[in-house]
């Protein structure tokens, strides 16, 4: 695997488990699970009307329950109720030889709330011939991580190699400055103005996001040339307007560094399943204009 399939693999990570929500989650966690577990791990669904028996996966060798939680906003109350009801059955259905591990999954970037931490700790004291564990980003992100490249393909489709990037030309970047202006945003009179160096450093994005964007800068002078060769000068200003717009939207919404930017590479045009060289040039145009114009937050002093 090379260091361009690693970042965009990272960052497709990061979209999946930030977007995906019920049952969506749920698949996708038992496709991780499969691969990482081959012959192991046994994914459940509902059948009839002895539903899913408060099991979402199983691991047979460790006798772990999975039980998967993602809600697109995590009410400390709700949250509350369905763990002790998915662990209480869980105990009915799966006895002490079928369960010795328990494991709540769930989708909240930062993490649960405290209440439901000492809640945890509370299930753990009462039922102490069972292992209660908590699996969240962090825990996903180790199994994606021991997953081959073929796996990762499978899970999250064929991405960019270094050699797609490197081979990326003029046609395929045309197809990305098409869409992007077709984009409708509120007219500027603001300047592109490029940041400074410390713009990455400024933003706290991860390695992934940071790595994507380093690598994206190799081909800033064929994104610049294209630009400047669109029948219409004002193309350039636009298309940094519409990222200006969105990164607005998305910064008001209160989304962390990197879910912005996991939204915005899809904005550039990758929102549905597009050819690598494709999603070569997306990545290209994004590394432009994050250097280019006013989106993240730039340092003071280039101000």
């Amino acid at each position: 695997m090379d260091s361009v399939q690693r970042a965009i693999f990272g960052l497709h990570f990061q979209l999946a488990f930030l977007k995906k929500q019920g049952n969506e989650f749920q698949a996708w966690f038992g496709q991780l699970m499969g691969h990482a577990f081959p012959g192991d791990f046994v994914p459940v669904r509902p059948y009839g009307r002895e539903g899913d028996l408060k099991c979402d996966g199983r691991l047979a060798s460790t006798r772990t329950i999975f039980q998967c939680y993602a809600a697109r906003t995590m009410k400390a109350a709700t949250l509350k109720q369905k763990i002790n009801a998915d662990f209480a059955g869980a105990r009915v259905n799966w006895p002490d030889e079928q369960m010795a591990r328990w494991v709540f999954v769930h989708n909240d970037p930062e993490g649960l709330p405290a209440s439901i931490v000492k809640q945890i700790e509370s299930l753990r004291k009462q039922h102490p011939k069972v292992l209660i564990e908590t699996w969240g980003y962090t825990e996903l992100l180790k199994i994606k991580e021991g997953l081959t490249v073929a796996a990762l393909e499978d899970v999250f489709g064929t991405v960019p190699t270094r050699s797609d990037y490197e081979s990326m030309d003029m046609n395929d970047l045309k197809q990305v400055i098409d869409s992007l202006e077709q984009e409708d945003s509120p007219p500027s009179t603001d300047p592109v103005i490029a940041p400074s160096a410390r713009k990455l450093e400024k933003n706290a994005l991860s390695e992934d996001a940071a790595e994507l964007l380093r690598i994206g800068r190799r081909k800033e002078a064929l994104v610049e040339k294209l630009l400047a060769g669109l029948p219409r000068p004002e193309s350039g200003e636009q298309i940094a307007e519409a990222f200006r717009h969105h990164y607005g939207q998305l910064s008001n919404d209160g989304l962390s560094p990197d879910e912005v930017f996991c939204e915005l590479y899809q904005f550039a045009g990758t929102s549905q399943v597009v050819p690598p060289r494709r999603e070569a040039a997306v990545l290209a145009v994004l590394s432009y204009f994050f250097e280019r114009c006013d989106i993240f937050e730039d340092t003071e002093e280039s101000r």
